[in-house]
């Protein structure tokens, strides 16, 4: 393991992430879960790495969410256009190392593509780590269906700076050149009913071949692969990206917590502790509707951004969290209206709040800023609870607010297993 002890503290691996939107008819939301497996290209005794990934899509005019990418589109017109876009780049090292080194980042990039046909196109990107290390690519691809089948095949030309070599595959021990590598990749999506799909992606990445005499790499070949599956829009629903008007009710809701340190099982069964210090959060969510009906259920489907303040406590000072999620509502009546909620999606504090630094104290972990976000919520029609009628838009109720890291499968989470949990209050105003 001397050759891992050397990369702890320095390297971070540059494979491209799951595949970037193309021309074809994209969906305008969906949300995923799969296993991604990479190789390890250095020294260890373990060869490949996986990572449970959810996933989450939505697609506006001008911006998207695909997968583990996001970006504005700042121009455009049938044939051309430019994006500014940030995508995740993973950091592959051996499971047991995950947590005490994370490298892994959103490396920010300008992307231009020109589209000569329908469903073909060619990008140039440029990318930049947070240290202004350059690397880019030049990507050919095309779309193809086939029945229920979907094919997006990819070749596209790495090339990357000296000074990102020397940092990330010489580990600052070596001097390496820039150098171009290549790329060869296939993403697949199945319809098999309704709103299920099947997922999978598979890609092929070699580095170029000066990189092959540094003695930190063990191999400059490297295989990824992606299977899950996802809840998109029926094949027929696609196409058409999200337009503020294409469904009515938007909401806003604003809500107060409180945090605990017990876990989820125990909240959910009405058994939780006060956290000691009474530390607090204030959430706004917008809710954006993406549709009212999923497998023919009748299920309201929000795509729901939300900033959070965690208020400052003896034990903490005041941080920020942001949240982009998915969000389904179940509604009912007995005798007034109800509504149960589901939401998965992704957490980013910039500071770990107290409940969650003392989780990771006692289970022996380094925290992690980015994690998975569940929001679990029970409501109910304000206007119907006090006959007036004028409330009926209003709902009250009750929601936990979960940060979480996947049970040590995720190391975009940090390997971790654990998190903080807040049982909140909540009005949402419908319009």
């Amino acid at each position: 393991m001397s050759a891992l002890s050397r990369l702890i503290p320095l390297c971070l691996l540059s494979l491209p992430a799951l595949a970037v939107p193309g021309t074809e008819e994209q969906p305008a939301w969906g949300i995923a879960l799969g296993a991604r497996y990479a190789d390890i290209p250095y020294a260890t005794e373990v060869d490949q790495v996986m990572d449970i990934t959810p996933l989450m899509f939505f697609r506006t005019e001008h911006f998207y969410l695909h997968g583990l990418e996001a970006g504005v589109h700042a121009w455009q017109n049938e044939d051309h256009q430019v994006t500014l876009f940030s995508r995740y780049r993973f950091f592959d090292i051996p499971e047991e190392y995950q947590n005490e080194v994370r490298e892994d980042s959103f490396d920010t990039g300008l992307r231009y593509r020109y589209k000569p046909r329908p469903h073909e196109y060619l990008d140039a990107e440029l990318l930049t780590d947070g240290s202004g290390r350059t690397y880019g690519h030049f990507r050919y691809g095309f779309h193809h269906r086939e029945g229920a089948l979907e094919v997006r095949p990819t070749l596209q030309l790495d090339w990357r700076s000296s000074d990102f070599n020397s940092r990330y595959y010489g580990l600052n021990l070596e001097e390496a050149d820039a150098d171009l590598g290549a790329t060869a990749g296939v993403e697949l999506r199945y319809h098999v009913w309704r709103n299920l799909y099947l997922m999978g992606e598979a890609q092929l990445s070699v580095l170029g071949g000066d990189l092959n005499e540094l003695s930190t790499l063990d191999s400059r070949y490297n295989v990824e692969t992606f299977f899950g599956f996802g809840f998109f829009p029926e094949p027929e629903g696609w196409g058409q990206p999200w337009r503020s008007d294409a469904l009515e009710g938007h909401y806003v809701r604003l809500a107060h917590g409180w945090a605990t340190e017990s876990n989820m099982g125990d909240i959910l069964g009405g058994n939780w502790v006060e956290d000691p210090y009474g530390n607090q959060l204030t959430s706004v969510f917008w809710g954006l509707p993406l549709t009212n009906e999923l497998f023919g259920l009748p299920l309201d489907i929000y795509f729901t951004p939300g900033l959070v303040y965690h208020h400052s406590s003896e034990v903490q000072d005041p941080t920020y969290e942001g949240v982009l999620a998915i969000k389904a509502y179940y509604n009912f009546s007995w005798p007034i209206r109800w509504r149960i909620g589901v939401a998965e999606g992704l957490s980013y504090v910039k500071d770990i709040t107290y409940i969650e630094q003392i989780e990771m104290d006692r289970k022996g972990y380094r925290p992690s800023n980015l994690m998975n976000y569940l929001d679990i919520s029970f409501g109910a029609n304000l206007g119907d609870l006090l006959r007036v009628r004028s409330l009926d838009k209003l709902w009250l109720g009750y929601s936990l607010h979960h940060r979480s890291s996947i049970f040590e499968t995720a190391s975009q989470f940090g390997r971790i297993k654990g998190g903080s949990n807040y049982n909140t209050v909540y009005l949402q105003w419908h319009f």
